[in-house]
């Protein structure tokens, strides 16, 4: 196995320093924010966003009148957006189907998929107005059927994004607060005086923003772990340099620590991706981001095999994987650790992020292991539920119970099902002693 190179990006133990930092700043912001509430949000709103208004929450009237700064084909765009976004979650909801069986005559056994009561979308917005993040977030939680959604997302320019707003109004949101980073996330998750907490936090962010969300994981629950955006691309010499570097530096202009990784069995292709990210680096109009981003966090790695490809690409879990090979379904058929996979030349992430309907919050720093992206899903509990219908079912099930409790020392467990096996199977059964087997009681 001969894998090389070409390109390395910043150590783990240099990332470890730079998350250190981070995860300290955000513990005493978060300590803030729960000891002081509305005081201390609005200090932090004024001090990193130079934003002070009366009310964080937006009224109707001025929901309406930032929506009315759209031109009618943004506002077109905007609903075109949504509208894939919500045929896909449906899609999505309607494979989620409550189930009720009967195992064994009289035991009746089901599960119910249950909305979560209240969630809190982040919708970034500092540098670049997230819009389509509204879509994959509000949008999705609506689908499913979310009671109470409250979105949050930080000024733009110093004043309200209207097009940010109006993708949150028509998502879906019930409450709507221009309110960015650690401030939003913590006082949706805490609680302020002004803002009541909900059960859940969903939405990308800042390094920031993705730490808060992990120290806030347990109080409420979350979408996933989140960190920098990840690209990579699996290529081979099927496409072009251009089409490789394009592909990169589109998603490494998301901030300077976002990584982007070729991946390729063709040095002339690793070689000639190189030549091509230097030359759009001098056009780019991000290129002050995303330079810096490929400086410290691009790799080019170059593998003999598909077989190899596969098994690093597997390996990085990166959240984007764009394959553009002649053989897009193998991967498709054997990748198993990713955020989400843009399959073909033809396919690219951009259309993922803002329009073609599947999800763009994904997995980072190999999330992709374990767990998959936002979907209609994440906003829906699974609860089981049981009944048992008739005595001979009551007496059986309990007599099991009642023996495999004893077998673990749970004495009051096993008088639950005792209590049951005397009732309804008529068994004597000795208090503190495992129920007879049937052929035993017999």
């Amino acid at each position: 196995m001969t894998i090389e190179y070409l390109k390395t990006a910043k150590s783990e133990a240099e990332r470890a320093e730079d998350d250190a930092k981070v995860r300290a700043a955000v513990e005493a912001t978060l300590g803030d924010i729960e000891a002081r509430g509305d005081v201390a949000v609005r200090e932090l709103s004024a001090k990193f966003d130079n934003y002070s208004p009366d009310s964080f929450r937006l009224t109707a009237s001025e929901i309406d009148a930032l929506i009315a700064e759209l031109t009618p084909r943004e506002l077109e765009d905007i609903k075109f957006a949504q509208q894939q976004v919500r045929d896909f979650a449906q899609a999505q909801r309607d494979s989620m189907l409550d189930i009720e069986v009967e195992t064994m005559p009289g035991v009746i056994l089901g599960h119910k998929n249950i909305p979560v009561q209240s969630v809190g979308c982040y919708v970034p917005g500092g540098k670049f107005p997230m819009v389509a993040s509204a879509h994959m977030s509000v949008a999705t939680a609506s689908v499913a059927g979310v009671p109470r959604i409250i979105a949050a997302t930080p000024p733009w320019q110093g004043k309200p994004n209207p097009a940010v707003i109006a993708a949150m109004h028509l998502g879906g949101a019930h409450e709507i607060y221009v309110l960015g980073g650690i401030q939003a996330v913590g006082a949706m998750a805490i609680g302020t005086e002004t803002i009541d907490p909900v059960h859940m936090l969903v939405g990308p962010g800042n390094a920031f923003v993705a730490e808060a969300t992990r120290q806030l994981f347990g109080r409420v629950g979350i979408d996933l772990f989140a960190g920098p955006t990840e690209t990579m691309v699996i290529a081979d010499d099927t496409v072009d340099a251009e089409m490789c570097a394009t592909d990169l530096l589109g998603q490494a202009e998301h901030g300077y620590n976002s990584p982007a990784v070729l991946l390729t069995n063709s040095r002339k292709l690793a070689e000639a991706t190189l030549g091509e990210i230097d030359r759009i680096l001098k056009i780019l109009p991000t290129a002050d981001t995303a330079s810096k981003s490929w400086e410290d966090y691009g790799e080019v790695i170059l593998c003999e095999t598909y077989d190899e490809m596969l098994q690093v690409a597997d390996d990085v879990a990166s959240e984007h994987v764009q394959v553009m090979t002649d053989r897009d379904d193998w991967f498709l058929e054997h990748m198993t650790c990713y955020g989400a996979l843009f399959l073909g030349p033809r396919t690219n992430v951009a259309n993922g992020d803002k329009v073609i309907g599947t999800n763009h919050t994904l997995p980072t720093r190999k999330a992709g292991r374990y767990t998959g992206g936002l979907w209609v899903g994440k906003f829906l509990k699974t609860h089981s539920y049981q009944k048992v219908t008739t005595d001979e079912a009551a007496a059986e099930i309990g007599a099991y119970g009642s023996r495999l409790c004893m077998l673990e020392g749970f004495v009051g467990h096993a008088e639950q099902c005792n209590l049951r096996v005397r009732r309804y199977g008529g068994v004597n059964v000795p208090y503190g002693e495992g129920a007879p087997a049937r052929d035993a009681a017999e």
